[in-house]
This record gives structure tokens, sequence and C-alpha cells, in this order.
């Protein structure tokens, strides 16, 4: 019925713009000259398009939230009280989806009580007037809407106005939907790690240096907690990852800024952003597969000893993968220095890697600085590479041959399994999620300032 009401509602709204505009362009007389008109006949075709659909829409939604509501005060009152009586939250949920199926003719599976089908063919009953009713509120709002929008067509009428401030609205209730979003996962993850150091001492979780959660179903916080391991291992592995895609990105940026062909440019810039969209599973699996064996390989015949999953493994895929964050970001900021400051150093003698070195990478360097915290803040927050590759080894050491574990990898595993959520065995997660979180936002907010204070604007 909904998708029903809905698809009717969009043919009003298109029919409702239609009037609004051949109307307009009948006011504004032959040849569609909209002289006299205030706004243009787009305008007050929108302004009764929007008139028609945004009230019956509004009704729709309040509905939709009420009637379950409704429903289920109906279907509460044609149960006895003493059978109600003896249900918990979780016999009353089973009796309603049971009186429910057999409202909507499925059955169920044994033989149903009087009570229960009493209350579904009420239950039954009231859906069908409900139904009907529904689509008539909403059907009569939307043409009232568009009369009394029709109405109010006339030649000095600011359509134009209306308009661009419900659009300013919408836009306003979408941005405000954003920021209450973040809001709530902050809330959320927030409260939650409270609940986490009612378990945990603070000082215990951010300055431990064994992390050795016991999984026990009594609720108490057994094993360790500390968070140094895991945050070295963040660090270990997003710094090899820099050290591989920081260089490879901006010697790739300078050449495709500066030396390559506009044609070799077309087709190269493209083809390495392509990286940034293959899934990150798909590079972890390469990682665990491919570079990991190799790397192995490659020790054995050094005579080094390197774990096929390891902080090296898993930074060096990671790297590759954010090898175009840093090449594209840093390539559109080079090809913004101005030519003429290129043309001064070349005038005064320099050379073309002279002029590179002093002039442009200078010019553009606040902007190439934000580009390389933005990569920082992809890579710590990388979860399936590390997973796959990084070997899950929680331990405080400074060996990048050997398997390390991230603030990401043991957020995935707190979570995994038959788990209590109400357990600091699960609860930690949230805390994890938590400093995980101000990390990234205070490298984002490193970035945001450090481009706009010293980026350079030119003409």
């Amino acid at each position: 019925m909904n998708l029903l009401l809905i698809g009717v509602l969009l043919a009003l709204i298109a029919i409702a713009y239609q009037i609004g505009l051949a109307k307009s362009r009948n006011l504004a007389g032959k040849g569609n000259n909209s002289a006299m008109l205030h706004s243009r006949p787009g305008y007050y075709g929108a302004l009764v398009a929007l008139w028609c659909g945004i009230p019956a829409f509004l009704i729709l939604i309040v509905w939709n939230i009420v009637e379950p509501n409704i429903l289920r005060h109906i279907v509460m009152n044609n149960v006895p009280a003493n059978v109600l009586s003896g249900l918990d939250a979780a016999g009353v949920e089973v009796l309603l989806d049971r009186v429910q199926a057999i409202a909507s003719g499925f059955g169920v599976s044994d033989q149903a009580a009087p009570y229960e089908i009493a209350a579904a063919q009420q239950l039954a009953k009231v859906e069908s007037i409900g139904s009907f009713a529904k689509l008539a509120v909403v059907i009569c709002t939307a043409l009232v809407g568009l009369v009394w929008a029709k109405k109010h067509v006339q030649g000095q009428y600011r359509a134009r106005n209306q308009v661009e401030k419900i659009i300013n609205i919408g836009l306003a209730l979408c941005s405000g939907v954003a920021i209450l979003t973040t809001v709530g996962i902050v809330m959320s993850m927030f409260t939650e790690a409270m609940h986490f150091f009612r378990f945990v001492s603070p000082m215990d979780f951010f300055f431990g240096t064994e992390w050795n959660p016991g999984f026990s179903t009594s609720g108490n916080a057994e094993g360790s907690y500390g968070l140094l391991p895991l945050i070295w291992g963040t660090l270990m592995v997003s710094g090899i990852a820099l050290l591989v895609a920081v260089p490879l990105g901006l010697m790739i940026a300078i050449y495709l800024a500066e030396y390559a062909s506009s044609g070799f440019r077309s087709w190269a810039k493209p083809a390495i952003e392509v990286l940034a969209g293959i899934p990150t599973i798909v590079y972890g699996v390469f990682a665990m597969m491919v570079i990991g064996p190799f790397f192995r390989m490659l020790g054995e015949q050094v005579g080094i000893n390197i774990n096929a999953t390891s902080a090296l493994t898993a930074g060096f895929v990671m790297g590759i993968m954010i090898i175009p964050f840093v090449s594209s970001l840093s390539d559109d900021i080079i090809t913004q220095v101005p030519r003429a400051l290129r043309d001064g150093s070349l005038g005064l003698g320099a050379t073309k890697s002279e002029t590179i070195r002093k002039v442009v990478l200078p010019a553009a360097l606040p902007g190439i600085t934000g580009a390389f915290l933005l990569a920082v803040s992809r890579a710590v927050g990388e979860t399936m590479i590390v997973v796959l590759a990084a070997g899950n080894s929680p331990l405080l050491h400074a060996n990048p041959l050997e398997a390390v574990s991230t603030v990401t990898v043991t957020i995935v595993k707190q979570l995994t399994g038959d788990t209590d959520f109400a357990s600091p065995q699960a609860l930690v997660a949230f805390a994890l999620g938590l400093t995980l979180f101000v990390i990234t936002l205070g490298l984002n907010i490193i970035a945001l300032y450090i481009v706009r204070k010293y980026r350079e604007q030119y003409e």
C-alpha cells in the first residue's frame, strides 16, 4: 500500500508541476514571454508541486510512525488480561507476531487459540480500514495543496523566493541529519566507553603495555587491557605505509604535473586513481597470498626471518593502496601553482629541476602537507588489510618483520563471536573506537589548519 501511495503521490506532483507551469505561461501571454511575471514559469510549477507533495508526504510519514503503536494497542485490548499477565516482554512480542501472521493469512504452525483468532480478525479489520483511510487522507491533502497553490499563481507572486526558501530548509535539514548522525555516533561510543571504564581504569587502559583480555562470563574485567601495543602497531603499520606512499605518490605527482605530456597524463592519472577504487579486502587477500610469501622468500635468500604476516607486509600493501590519495591531491595542488612563477625562475637561469625543487614545491608545500596528513588518517583507519596481513599479535616490539596488531583489528576481534555486549570484553571495542576517532579527527583538523593557514591564492 505504501509503495502504491508513493507512486500516486509522485504522479500527482508531476501533474501539479505541469498545471502550475501552464497557468504561469498563460499569465505571461503569448510566446512564453515571462516579462510580466515576478519569477520564471518553472518556479511557479515547482511551487505548486511542492505544496502538493510536501504536506502529503509529511502526513504519510507521521501516519506510518503512529500506526504500528495503534495496531499494537488494538491487539493487546483483544487479548484476555489473564493471558497477558502470564507473559513477559519476549512472550508479548511472540504473541503479537502470531496474531499478525494469522491476520495476514499465513497462519501459524500450531493450533491458534480462540483469543488469537479474535484478535487477528479485529486487527485485519482495522488494517483494512486504516489503509483506505490513509489513502484517502493523503491524496485529499495532496489535492488540497495543489488547488491552494494554483490559486496563488499570480503575476507578481514571489514564487522564486518561496521555492528557494523551501529548498534552503530542505538542505539545512539534510545537513542537520548528517551532523546529528555524527553526534549520535560519537555519543554512543562515548557512553559505552564510559561503561567500560567502570571495569578498567583509564590509566591502565591508556598506559598499559600488555593486551591480553580475558573472556569470562562473570562480567569482570579479567586479563590485561593495555592500549600501547595496539597504538604502537597502528603507528608502525601506518608509518611503513607512508614510507611507501609518500615518496612514490609525490614523485608521480611531480612527473604528471611537470614532465608528462598531456596525452600521457590523460590516461595515466585515471589509471593510477583506479587503485583507490579497489576494495580493501582485495588488497588484504593480495597481501596475504602474494606479498607476504614473497617477503618471506626474499628474507630466506638474504638470511633474515620475515614473517608472511607482519607489519611490513600490511604496511607495504597499504602504502600501495593510498598512493592515489597522495599523488592525485599533490598533482592537483602542483598544477595550481601559477605558470608565471615557473617562467620567472626559468628566466633567471634555473633549470627545470631547480625550478621544481626551489619554486614549485615550496609554493605547493602547505597543500602537499595537508594531502600527506589526510593520507595518514586513511592509513590509521584501515581495517581489512591489517586484519589479513598484519598477523594479529598484540605485542609491544619494534621489529617490523614480525606480526603486530592494530586498533582496528582488535575492534573487529572483540566484536566477533558470541559476546555479551555488556561485558568489558565487548565494551573495550567502543573505547578503542573512540580513541581511534580522536586520533583521526586530530589529524584531519591539523591538515585543514595547515591548508587554510598557509594556502596561497593565485590569479
